[in-house]
């Protein structure tokens, strides 16, 4: 009798797409608009957190100019090793601003200019006829077209019906429910973002997400297999103080690898 042998097919492994990291660097140009001057620079911040192991810089140019200015985005455009995402109003004079300088992205937020940051997710729906055109003359010029939305269908919805390449998800009310210690309310939020970036790559959206993001809050974001980039600022300049940017910056890398490594993998059990 002849011995059968067995032939071992390997299955392919296949991971979740890689997550990148924008460094959001606003807050280095609040410290030194707070006394004047050129110190703290916001392109030296930008080098170390590339140093760091960001994927790009986030740079938010206000209406107001209350942190970056004009000035700053120029030499971001001119100096960056790494892709610029623009965060902007949707405004005339911000497009002029971008189809000046041709950043990589941006990312359309609500402005408002009383409030100490963003508050809240773009309203696509009541914008809708203002957002579309603009959206074209960005795209028509080869910058990619994000919108800062709300974990929300219909939102989402709205969103690839004007035309965006991305949302990115606003992180704000789960991280502040975490830091409320507000285990259900973090459970539900968690769940409604899952649900958010599901729906939103099944429209053909990229998905991004951000703001408030944390050491303690960043690896239930990063488990999201549709998620593929996040922005963290505010966090991360803050932590700079105590140990270098860098530092800062290569830890919530680490941390964001390695939450996605525990994702299931293709062909092998949960």
């Amino acid at each position: 009798m002849v011995a059968r042998t067995s032939l071992k097919i390997d299955t392919p492994v296949i991971r979740a797409a890689p997550l990148r990291l924008g460094v959001n660097i606003d807050h280095v140009a609040t410290l030194r608009n707070a006394r004047g001057g050129l110190h703290p620079d916001p392109l030296r911040a930008a080098h170390l957190a590339i140093e760091g192991g960001a994927d790009g810089i986030t740079a938010h140019l206000r209406e107001d100019r209350r942190h970056i200015s004009d000035t700053d985005i120029t030499r971001l455009k001119n100096e960056l090793t790494r892709p610029l995402n623009l965060e902007m109003a949707a405004t005339d004079e911000m497009l002029q601003i971008a189809l000046r300088h041709v950043p990589n992205a941006c990312c359309l937020v609500p402005e408002r200019r009383e409030e100490r940051t963003t508050e809240g997710g773009l309203d696509v729906r009541g914008a809708a006829k203002t957002l579309k055109p603009l959206i074209a003359k960005l795209r028509d010029a080869g910058i990619r077209v994000s919108l800062f939305i709300e974990p929300d269908l219909k939102t989402i919805e709205a969103a690839a019906a004007v035309g965006a390449d991305i949302v990115e998800l606003h992180t704000g009310r789960y991280c502040n429910l975490a830091l409320e210690h507000d285990a259900v309310g973090v459970a539900k939020e968690l769940e409604r973002h899952a649900a958010a970036a599901r729906a939103a790559a099944s429209a053909g959206l990229e998905v991004h997400a951000g703001h408030g993001l944390t050491y303690n809050t960043v690896k239930p974001v990063s488990r999201m297999p549709e998620i593929v980039e996040l922005n963290i600022g505010h966090f991360l300049i803050g932590e700079a103080i105590f140990g270098g940017l860098s530092g800062a910056v290569r830890r919530m890398r680490v941390l964001m690898d390695e939450a996605r490594d525990e994702l299931p993998r293709a062909g092998r059990p949960a």
